[in-house]
């Protein structure tokens, strides 16, 4: 019985630590913001520890884009919530947040002597085109699942329409990815009411 309490007790505290590391490194490796954090937190979650499959992480990625807030918390909540309940979020949170909150701090208090050094501008050069490959191999990854779920007609006419929302009419990609689910909501009510009578 106190075995199995000790060993209960090493795995959640093991869990704990996989958790933080898991989103530390998505706080220091995040570089430029969401974009840069999603195909991390991508690879942490789903190829390291396996705590959601692709599915489940588009679901969330989906849900939280539509909420208010950086991204990478929303992730972090709702992930270290599901792993590992109250402390686990607060956990992912704190991970996730810690390297920007010491960063910006350093950073900031020496900002003006660094800022028009060469090897600054070109840290941030450098690191753009890891970012754009990052999301690159990402937007594969879902375009291809799209593509398998709906079909590739659906999902090269449904990719087509939102470049258009998003890019020359200027709508916000919440309000797309909002709609979306609504009409995802609404199309599996309808399909579950046609079951029904069908029985």
């Amino acid at each position: 019985m106190v075995t199995n309490q000790t060993t209960t007790h090493e795995n959640k505290g093991k869990q704990q630590w996989h958790l933080f590391l898991a989103f530390f490194r998505v706080g220091i490796f995040g570089y430029g913001g969401g974009p840069g954090s999603i195909p991390l937190i991508h690879k942490e979650v789903v190829d390291k520890y396996g705590w959601l499959n692709d599915e489940e992480f588009g679901d969330v990625l989906a849900l939280g884009n539509t909420l208010p807030g950086p991204i990478a918390t929303k992730l972090a909540g709702y992930i270290g919530n599901r792993v590992s309940g109250l402390l686990g979020m607060i956990n992912a949170i704190l991970a996730v947040i810690l390297p920007t909150i010491v960063l910006m701090i350093v950073l900031l208090m020496s900002l003006s002597s660094i800022r028009d050094f060469d090897w600054v501008n070109g840290m941030t050069a450098a690191v753009m085109p890891v970012v754009g490959v990052m999301l690159a191999v990402l937007t594969w990854q879902f375009f291809e699942k799209a593509g398998k779920g709906m079909g590739w007609i659906q999902t090269i006419v449904m990719s087509a329409i939102i470049l258009v929302l998003l890019e020359f009419t200027g709508v916000h990609p919440g309000i797309v990815i909002a709609v979306l689910i609504a009409v995802a909501l609404v199309k599996r009510d309808g399909d579950r009411s046609k079951e029904g009578e069908g029985s």
